[in-house]
This record gives C-alpha cells, sequence and structure tokens, in this order.
C-alpha cells in the first residue's frame, strides 16, 4: 500500500524544499520521479537540479538526456516511470498519478496560490477515497515538518 503524503509549502519554495527531499530520497536507496505540471517548469528543475547547492548537484536526467532507466532521478511531465522509481513527486500542476507500483507520493503544492491549493483539495479527496494511507505536512516556524491531524 502506497503513502501519499501532501507538502503544503508556505514557508519555503519548491525550489528550496524539492532538492533536499530528493537528497533523502537517493539517501535511502530509492529512485525517483519528478512529474512537473509543464515542459516550462520541467526544464526549470532540470538547471535547478544541477546548480541548487554550489558543491553539489543531483544526478537526475530527462527524456532528452536519454538512459531513462539508468536515472535515480527522472524528471518528466507526463505519468510515465522509465526509471523504476518507487517516489514519485508531483509538482507545480501535476495531477495525482495512481499509486499502484509506488511506495510513496509526494504531492508538494504552494500554500499560497489559490489554483494549487484547489488541485490540492481535489487530489486530497480522491487520495482519501482509496485504500492508501494519505497524511498532511507543514512547516513550523523552525522549518521542521509536521505532520497534521
Amino acid at each position: 500500500m502506497a503513502e501519499i503524503l501532501f507538502y503544503r509549502l508556505e514557508r519555503q519554495t519548491l525550489d528550496e524544499v524539492l532538492p533536499t527531499l530528493l537528497e533523502r530520497s537517493l539517501q535511502r536507496g530509492w529512485r525517483a520521479v519528478v512529474q512537473a505540471g509543464s515542459p516550462e517548469r520541467l526544464e526549470a528543475l532540470d538547471n535547478l537540479l544541477w546548480t541548487y547547492r554550489e558543491n553539489s548537484f543531483l544526478p537526475h536526467g530527462t527524456k532528452r538526456d536519454g538512459h531513462e532507466a539508468l536515472q535515480p532521478i527522472y524528471l518528466t511531465d507526463d505519468d510515465s516511470n522509465p526509471n523504476g522509481a518507487t517516489v514519485r513527486f508531483l509538482v507545480e500542476g501535476a495531477d495525482l498519478v495512481p499509486p499502484e507500483g509506488y511506495d510513496r507520493l509526494v504531492f508538494l503544492f504552494d500554500g499560497a496560490d489559490a489554483t494549487a491549493l484547489e488541485q490540492a483539495r481535489s487530489a486530497w479527496k480522491e487520495a482519501r477515497s482509496t485504500m492508501h494511507e494519505a497524511t498532511y505536512w507543514r512547516q513550523d516556524a523552525d522549518g521542521r515538518w509536521l505532520k497534521q491531524e
């Protein structure tokens, strides 16, 4: 049964949060796929993961790079999973995908964007209607992620 985690971004941006979550995924030995809502955002994320930190990068690739099955992190704007990822990140307009085949789906959304909030609410209802566990996370004033009850 897959976990479905909803992260409401309020204190940090996606560009600040996503690299950290991807680093943790790789440290756990997981392959990840990141699905963006548009080709433009996909391109921006591709650039971000090469440059987000001065002294390191996150190994990743896109369809354009080829060798999809070898990528520890694969970036896409569709529902493909060519690298056999067990964790999927859905960002900026990406719709919730069926959780079968994944251990974890992570839905990240901007808490200050009305459209993103509405999409998250809809995805939350969809997730709660399945047999999969759905949890909701927010950051406290110190930047720690706290599970909301």
